[in-house]
């Protein structure tokens, strides 16, 4: 191999290892593997799920999610790999078979109050049960501003705005 070549694969690599996180950002459709709408919520598998520094496990553990169920938004893919944000804003990288597609929602209530699932999806209804700040649902279907959701043999309704886990103009049913 000519001198000239070898070092335009080398040169090459590290341009690759070393470019600048930025940079990957800017073309998101090549990261985007699974052809899946990105962003988008998901949830995690296990309840014991590593969230790495980076899209391989050489890269160091950040932190570990112990909360099977709870959703988190993919940001990236690359490879089998997802980046993910979770409800307070931070990111990492989880392999893609510790998500689920079941969708899942959190409370999420900025004065950290209790919501109540009431038995219709209007104001004034019939209270079925109430919800701690950042207690995991599963999510059922969403009309307009309201979503039903189930949890530990309950069903009721929340508004929409309540919740984590569902974009604002997100249709699902």
């Amino acid at each position: 191999m000519g001198k000239k070549l070898h070092f335009l694969i080398v040169f090459s690599f590290l341009m690759l290892v070393f470019a600048p996180a930025k940079s990957y950002a800017l073309d998101e459709s090549a990261y985007n593997n699974s052809g899946l709408p990105i962003p988008r919520f998901v949830s995690l598998r296990s309840d014991k799920v590593f969230v790495r520094t980076g899209p391989a496990q050489r890269y160091p553990i950040k932190w570990v999610f112990k909360r099977e169920g709870l959703p988190v938004e993919i940001v990236q893919e690359f490879d089998t790999w997802r980046k993910i944000r979770d409800l307070d804003g931070e990111e990492g990288w989880i392999h893609q078979s510790l998500l689920s597609g079941k969708r899942n929602v959190v409370v999420y209530s900025d004065k950290k109050e209790t919501i109540t699932l009431l038995r219709d999806p209007e104001e004034g209804a019939r209270p079925v049960v109430s919800l701690e700040p950042k207690v995991v649902a599963q999510l059922i279907q969403c009309v307009d501003s309201w979503c039903e959701l189930k949890i530990s043999g309950y069903e009721g309704w929340a508004q929409r705005k309540m919740l984590w886990g569902i974009y604002e103009d997100e249709k699902f049913d």
